[in-house]
């Protein structure tokens, strides 16, 4: 195991975490065909009638409330009056490839004819349009027009040079700005200052789907070619994007992830996302946001990760069902090496973490660095560490083989904003990070390796000022018990397609108490239990993912958990998917 370098004197285990429950306000009319459960879990996430819940995409709101928009309409119009080459620059996660995916496809169905992308490689151009990317991808296919997607709000330097070669550039992004604009000829950012924008939480492929929208609604206005395109076509890759970008699914997310997952539940989704359903074995009919979330976008994120997301963008665009399983194939074998690479890491940096003494009172974040870890999976590792520390996390590998930069990827907690964590160090101390950007519950960053030390002071410290004794205490909150008669699959049926669930919408969480009859290990990580409740005939099966750490179950547990199908080797159950338990 390579020497583990950390900011910490020990890890710091946090201990169960307390369980609360939601408050559940008064429901409002609903039709009888609405279960009363689903009636209590929608009144508790702030939706209390059945025209709330409603999610026709006639709500979404307006592309022209976007800032930025008609400067960015009028560049992409007179482009492609002039047949202009437009070149899209994504990005190596899954929003970034699926944005490219959308900005590629749905440009051609609005006429454009020389349209191409390029995308970073991780290791060679870091982040965005770079200088190096300038230099080296785009300036060989001199494009006329570059549009940035999820990406390019931070990229100063590769957006002038790109315009010192006398490119326009076009600005498409959802990360927080900093102090200044790239001087780019059109910016759409929700989350600029002063942007009306009534939702801050779109991501990339949601903003770039906008402009798309907006830029039909000008075409439809002069009767020009394009005009009735079908961008609807384009609504399960933006699904996929803003699902997998973590972004909270407020109202207006939610209406972009239905529509996305209705297209594919019927199998009319693109043939690369149709494919990397199939390798991930999550059945159409019933998929769900979470299925996106651990099945699909993982197996996009994979190949910026660890080889180039060019193999992942050309899964999204492929209209040959044939190519997209080829490449859905060669992507899930990617996932495979991720993730055992990803649990290596996992395990080194808790052993020797671990083995660290404990300072009284702990630590109020934790920066971790490895040299012998891949920069692509450190945002995985900081993401394991803070749910088992419940702290800021940051895990750092060296940028390339022998290179004196750290990559570090971030990882927080609710109510500490990562981000602008990073920014009150960079005014404290310029100089320091190299370059940052992110959002509030993740970020990544740069620096000097010979800064390491100072940078955990630094960052530790600016957490400290931001944690509160309520914050350091882990939470789970739980919608309630579940009565003997709803652990069925009707239940459990109606909650996966009652969604789409996710950040800002949480997938239902319930808790009880139950009766331990059988458990055993599963692949030395997990435990799976039989269990017996009063009222209910017959067992109930629970599956706990990691839960084998915990030690030994009692005869008696209270457990947080979740319902959902259990339709293994044929089966048609229910089982629980236990986030924790609790002796009873």
């Amino acid at each position: 195991m390579a020497l583990l370098e950390a900011g910490v004197q020990g890890l710091r285990v946090t201990a169960s975490p307390t369980l609360r429950r939601r408050d559940i306000p008064a429901v409002g009319d609903w039709p009888s065909h609405v279960p009363p459960l689903l009636q209590r879990l929608y009144a508790a996430r702030g939706i209390v009638s059945a025209e709330q819940a409603d999610l026709k995409l006639a709500k979404l709101l307006a592309p022209q409330q976007l800032g930025g928009i008609d400067a960015a309409v009028d560049l992409l119009h007179a482009a492609l009056r002039r047949d202009a080459h437009i070149v899209v620059v994504g990005d190596f996660d899954c929003d970034g490839a699926t944005g490219t995916a959308v900005a590629v496809r749905g440009l051609r169905l609005l006429g454009a004819r020389h349209v191409s992308y390029r995308v970073p490689h991780r290791i060679a151009h870091g982040y965005g349009l770079s200088p190096a990317l300038v230099e080296e991808e785009l300036a060989p296919i001199a494009p006329d027009l570059v549009i940035t997607v999820d990406s390019g709000i931070a990229c100063l330097p590769g957006v002038a040079a790109a315009k010192a070669r006398g490119w326009q550039v076009l600005v498409t992004d959802h990360h927080l700005p900093g102090e200044e604009l790239p001087a780019a000829d059109a910016i759409v950012n929700p989350n600029l200052r002063g942007d009306g924008f009534p939702s801050k939480a779109l991501a990339g492929v949601g903003v770039v789907f906008y402009l798309l929208l907006a830029l039909r609604a000008r075409l439809r206005e002069r009767g020009e070619l394009g005009a009735e395109a079908d961008l609807s076509s384009l609504l399960d890759l933006v699904a996929v994007g803003t699902v997998a970008d973590l972004v909270p699914l407020d109202d207006n997310n939610r209406l972009l992830v239905a529509a996305g997952l209705k297209r594919l539940r019927e199998g009319r989704g693109q043939p690369g996302v149709l494919a990397l359903a199939e390798v991930a074995q999550r059945r159409l009919p019933v998929l769900t946001a979470t299925d996106i979330g651990f099945g699909i976008g993982p197996r996009i994120n994979a190949a910026g990760r660890l080889e180039d997301m060019t193999l992942g963008i050309e899964c999204l665009l492929t209209d040959d069902a044939e190519r997209a399983m080829q490449l859905a194939k060669q992507l899930d074998a990617i996932n495979a090496e991720r993730r055992e690479l990803q649990q290596q890491m996992v395990d080194d940096a808790e052993a020797a973490a671990s083995a660290l003494p404990l300072p009284e009172g702990g630590h109020d974040a934790y920066c971790l660095r490895d040299e012998s870890w891949h920069p692509g999976v450190v945002g995985l590792v900081a993401s394991k560490l803070k749910e088992k520390l419940h702290r800021p996390v940051i895990a750092f590998a060296p940028a390339d083989a022998g290179s004196t930069t750290l990559r570090g990827s971030a990882r927080s907690i609710p109510g500490v904003h990562v981000r602008d964590a990073l920014a009150d160090v960079d005014a404290l101390h310029p100089g320091l990070i190299l370059r940052y950007g992110g959002h509030a519950m993740a970020a990544g960053l740069s620096l000097d390796a010979a800064h390491f030390d100072a940078f955990r002071h630094a960052f530790e410290a600016a957490v400290a000022r931001r944690l509160t004794d309520e914050l350091r205490e882990s939470e789970l909150w739980s919608d309630g018990e579940l009565a003997p008669q709803e652990l069925n699959r009707p239940t459990a049926e109606a909650l996966r397609l009652a969604g789409p669930w996710g950040q800002g919408f949480p997938e239902p969480l319930f808790d009880g108490e139950f009766e331990v009859r059988s458990w055993k290990v599963l692949a030395e990580r997990h435990l799976k239990f039989e269990l017996g409740m009063p009222g209910r005939l017959g067992p109930v099966n629970a599956i706990h993912f990691g839960g084998a750490a915990l030690g030994a179950p009692p005869a008696r547990v209270r457990l947080a958990f979740g319902l959902d199908l259990d339709d293994f080797r044929g089966r048609r159950d229910v089982q629980l998917l236990v986030r924790h338990w609790w002796a009873a």
